[in-house]
């Protein structure tokens, strides 16, 4: 197998070194959009309607792009053929659809047009490594993996990103764009330009920036309602709560993800008080760094049986919730009440 990474993978295809086909193997939206209008550029602007196509294979015979692979260039170079949704190449069983000629795959695979460029764009984790197909995929592809980045990777590409518009950004503002979009990739694409706009003049993005402009998700919001729990703040609770089921939020969800939070403080005091690091604690329970954190800066503010007290009392909210036809809010009011007068038991 041939691997490459993506950033290689860029400076090739723009040095126009390009091979007769590749796999990107993963499902990150960002960096395949931005593989597909590489390969684009690869082909001049007047010419790409005519050498440039894509095939989906939920919809589309796997022939009809075998036919695109093999027809010599429109007054062109080169053709680019992107085949989507390749799900023959995984185990995958699809009832219906298309019939996909994948024995003249493997005859394209074995000897391939020269003027052709056949780009599969695999969002899988993986591939069905027994299938016959794949094996000569694999040995005759270019493989570019895409998918499951580390939280260094995803740094690493925002930071390169806002480098090349001529921008920075604090360490904390990065720490806090991750946490807000659960570290994925494209959702902290899409941040950038409005973040770049209101930084024009700075050329910094701090973390002021991205409290105002990019949105709690669910997780976050969730993050704060714990903290005015623990803190015994009924008002702010009880607010943030009537806010989310505003927001079309559902109770058993919200309660979930609050049993959630209060777990990993319990979990993150246990391993702190026996001596973990933040970053042994995150590996331990697999969490992202900056949750941890967080976790660690909250669960030292309060006692175990705070903690332990928390989550019983919300264990016992969601057998309620599902058991009663007791409104929702009044139950997690109920709850904060025996709480604040520490009667759970």
């Amino acid at each position: 197998m041939k691997k490459i990474q993506y950033t290689e993978l860029l400076k090739r295809l723009t040095a126009h070194k390009v091979d007769s086909m590749y796999l990107i193997l993963g499902k990150e939206n960002y960096l395949e959009q931005q593989i597909q209008e590489a390969f684009q550029k690869l082909v001049p602007e007047e010419e790409r309607e005519m050498n440039v196509a894509s095939y989906d294979m939920e919809v589309t015979p796997l022939g009809a792009a075998l036919d695109d692979a093999t027809s010599a260039p429109f007054f062109g170079e080169r053709r680019i053929i992107f085949v989507k949704n390749p799900y023959f190449l995984t185990a995958e069983r699809h009832k219906g659809g298309p019939v996909h000629d994948v024995d003249g795959l493997q005859a394209y695979l074995d000897r391939p047009v020269e003027t052709s460029v056949l780009v599969f764009l695999a969002s899988y984790e993986k591939l069905d490594g027994r299938k016959k197909i794949v094996k000569t995929l694999n040995n005759q592809a270019i493989t570019i993996q895409i998918g499951n980045l580390n939280q260094n990777q995803v740094s690493q590409l925002v930071t390169a990103k806002l480098e090349e518009n001529q921008y920075s950004i604090a360490s904390e503002a990065l720490e806090q764009l991750l946490f807000r979009t659960d570290s994925d990739l494209s959702k902290m694409m899409n941040e950038l330009p409005k973040l770049m706009l209101y930084n024009v003049k700075e050329r910094t993005i701090a973390v002021e920036s991205v409290d105002a402009l990019v949105s709690k998700s669910l997780d976050q919001n969730v993050f704060d309602l714990s903290n005015a729990v623990l803190q015994k703040n009924s008002k702010q609770a009880i607010d943030i709560y009537q806010s989310l089921i505003t927001q079309q939020e559902q109770p058993l969800r919200i309660n979930a993800v609050l049993v959630s939070q209060f777990r990993l403080l319990l979990q993150v005091k246990i391993l702190q008080n026996q001596g973990s690091s933040q970053g042994d604690i995150a590996g331990t329970l697999k969490v992202h760094p900056y949750r941890v954190k967080l976790a660690m800066q909250t669960s030292r503010h309060f006692s175990m049986n705070d903690l332990t007290m928390g989550y019983t009392g919300l264990i016992d909210l969601d057998l309620q919730l599902k058991s009663t036809q007791k409104d929702p809010e009044l139950l997690f009011e109920l709850f904060l009440l025996q709480f604040v007068d520490q009667k759970i038991a």
